[in-house]
């Protein structure tokens, strides 16, 4: 078993604070004060020396997107192979960062554009995401907001919480929430408390979700106080974003392990890193370690267009490879869902190895993970239950409390049978502005 404080650890609480003990280690809060944002001090700590002319241009690097490690996730670094180590990478300033593509953009998910208050992201019909905290215990190099690292590092007041949480009371639709930020378990016990008590309070709130990185770069935040207090507000899941299995260490499967004893389901978030997992042993090996500490794979994100993440990204093509590494060569509930969160705000799109080969009116021609193809034969009798939204008279037994009515949007629109439109079309379509035809919401004229 790794043990939890290692020499190595021992040393370099020693080099911030001579008299450090195990009990200053195991201190989120020591970790947060003494969050390393030199380069001098990486040297320091860790005894790697950077030549003058790379110390020169990781500074400049720094000036525009600046440095903040924390001694534990600083530790696990492998100092003999720094280059290649898939934490130094994750943590560490790169000038490859200054080169902004053309296809990059400071918030490419448009986030902000589908803000309709303070701290609210409201992209899909039925959850929301609500921004409480602009601190993280550590600046990822890939982050998706990495416009807003370094700007504040800030807790919002509750007037401005109290915001988020009007929208979501005035908004019947929305019935889970996801807590974001910068990282939401950087926020004290009592005051997540508070925000996930008046959350609670909410009717039509059912899930609350919480996105955290403490369990990879601040196990010790997972304390059991923590827990204990989550435990009162049930359900709450946690999602966390392990990218490498040298991220699951002792430390992070004691933390992992108390949220799990604690009847917290929990989740995983990868970002797919030129240079850090683009390899399908190494995305392999840490879903298996996942599930082991009973964490399920999620998502795996394609990396975003985020300005300064060229040299991170991947061609879709390698997740689509991984992707034929995992499916049908382990378990189902190991297997992440592959998406790319779409430029411009349209929401994560899967993107999958396709395994239809072929279909006519009465077979599907398939194919599995060994390439065997293999025929799928279609029920000669199908009578499908035209929805026509008169629930009152349908066969099928709709009593349940979910049933709400709601608005089809999308695909979905397409397929309904209560609905009349029969396509999409831009509002920028140049073929319907030379007809001059007014009617481009995608309704039959």
């Amino acid at each position: 078993m790794e043990k939890i404080f290692t020499k190595h650890q021992q040393d370099i609480a020693h080099k911030i604070e001579p008299k450090s003990v195990l009990k200053n280690w195991k201190d989120w809060k020591w970790h947060m004060r003494h969050a390393v944002k030199t380069i001098e001090e990486v040297e320091n700590l860790t005894g790697i020396k950077f030549e003058p002319e790379d110390k020169k241009r990781f500074q400049e690097t720094q000036d525009k997107f600046p440095l903040s490690i924390t001694p534990y996730y600083l530790s696990i670094i492998k100092k003999e192979n720094y280059k290649n180590d898939p934490v130094f990478k994750q943590a560490f300033l790169d000038n490859r960062e200054l080169i902004v593509a053309n296809s990059e953009m400071g918030d490419p998910l448009s986030e902000d554009h589908d803000s309709p208050v303070p701290g609210i992201t409201h992209r899909y019909p039925d959850r929301v995401l609500l921004l409480v905290s602009n601190v993280c215990a550590m600046y990822c190099r890939h982050c998706t907001r990495k416009r807003k690292v370094g700007d504040q590092d800030y807790i919002p007041n509750k007037e401005q919480i109290k915001q988020g949480i009007e929208y979501i009371k005035n908004t019947p639709q929305v019935r889970d929430v996801l807590l974001s930020g910068g990282d939401p378990f950087l926020l004290s016990d009592d005051y997540l408390d508070w925000i996930l008590t008046e959350l609670r309070a909410i009717p039509h709130v059912q899930i609350i979700r919480i996105g955290t990185r403490t369990p990879v770069v601040l196990p010790y935040r997972i304390t059991d106080d923590l827990v204990n207090m989550i435990k009162k507000h049930h359900p709450v899941w946690i999602n966390t974003h392990f990218n490498h299995p040298r991220e699951l260490t002792a430390s992070a499967k004691e933390a992992l392990a108390k949220m799990a004893d604690a009847g917290i389901p929990l989740g995983n978030q990868s970002v797919l890193l030129a240079d850090v997992n683009d390899c399908p042993r190494i995305m392999k090996d840490l879903v298996h370690k996942l599930v082991m500490n009973r964490v399920r794979p999620y998502y795996l994100y394609q990396c975003d267009l985020s300005e300064g993440l060229s040299h991170f990204r991947t061609p879709v093509g390698k997740g689509i490879e991984i992707m034929e590494s995992l499916i049908g060569h382990t378990s189902g509930f190991a297997v992440p869902t592959y998406v790319i969160d779409a430029p411009g705000g349209g929401g994560k799109i899967p993107v999958m190895p396709n395994y239809i080969i072929s279909w006519s009116t009465n077979k599907v021609i398939l194919r599995n993970y060994e390439g065997v193809i293999t025929t799928y034969q279609e029920p000669e009798k199908y009578e499908s239950t035209i929805c026509d939204r008169n629930c009152k008279d349908c066969n099928l037994e709709l009593d349940v409390e979910s049933g709400d009515e709601y608005n089809a949007i999308g695909i979905e629109q397409l397929l309904s049978d209560y609905d009349d439109t029969i396509s999409l079309v831009p509002s920028n379509n140049e073929r319907y502005e030379r007809r001059g035809d007014e009617n481009q919401d995608g309704e039959q004229s």
